[in-house]
């Protein structure tokens, strides 16, 4: 998803540059993203909110399992690119799609990242989780989802009621980032954890 900048400042949102664990761009660690955005977010959960009013501020503190690349100006299957996933295969059916995980990922508070997380995400998307996401407006994108499993912490499968080869699409969206199983929804609209490139420093809403 391209992240474009509005012409009125309505929303104060400093994230502070950490390193980034795609490897792509060799950026300098450090300082501040400052941008200008057509409003004020609800929420600082993407995964609770509707709109690119939430993801275009705050999609720089995530990563997703894949992401679109970024500098293409069309989203195609192909243009797939790993973040926190190092690899992915199908079965022959089209019904079961697993990821290999990156190693020595951490979110930003220090706690490490793991499949567990990966599986909490869905889970609380696919209404399973006890820490019930207040809004869910993309639950019907995983109508097709069964279930997601783990098989240890470097390792995670989506299975499916039926085949969706164009399922890593919805993955690769900005809407679809992963979050820290060990942080509950309430506090991911206030003070979100990841694993991006930018940590979360500072949301003041309506400024």
């Amino acid at each position: 998803m391209k992240l474009g900048i509005g012409a009125v400042a309505a929303a104060s949102c400093l994230l502070a540059l950490t390193v980034a664990i795609a490897p792509a761009v060799a950026e300098k660690q450090g300082g501040i993203l400052k941008m200008y955005h057509r409003d004020s977010p609800a929420s600082a959960s993407i995964h609770e909110e509707a709109t690119i009013s939430s993801v275009a501020p705050f999609m720089g503190i995530f990563n997703n399992l894949v992401l679109f690349k970024q500098d293409e100006k069309q989203n195609r299957l192909d243009l797939n690119e790993p973040e926190l996933a190092e690899s992915w295969s199908w079965n022959e059916e089209f019904t079961r799609l697993s990821f290999r995980l990156r190693h020595g990922v951490k979110w930003h508070d220090g706690k490490p990242f793991s499949a567990n997380d990966v599986k909490c995400t869905w889970d609380m998307l696919l209404g399973k989780s006890a820490n019930a996401l207040r809004l869910n407006p993309r639950k019907a994108w995983y109508r097709n989802l069964e279930e997601v499993t783990v098989e240890g912490d470097d390792a995670v499968t989506f299975a499916l009621k039926r085949p969706q080869p164009a399922f890593p699409m919805l993955l690769a969206s900005g809407m679809s980032p992963v979050y820290p199983c060990h942080v509950p929804p309430r506090e991911m609209r206030t003070h979100p954890i990841g694993t991006g490139p930018f940590k979360f420093a500072e949301f003041k809403p309506n400024e």
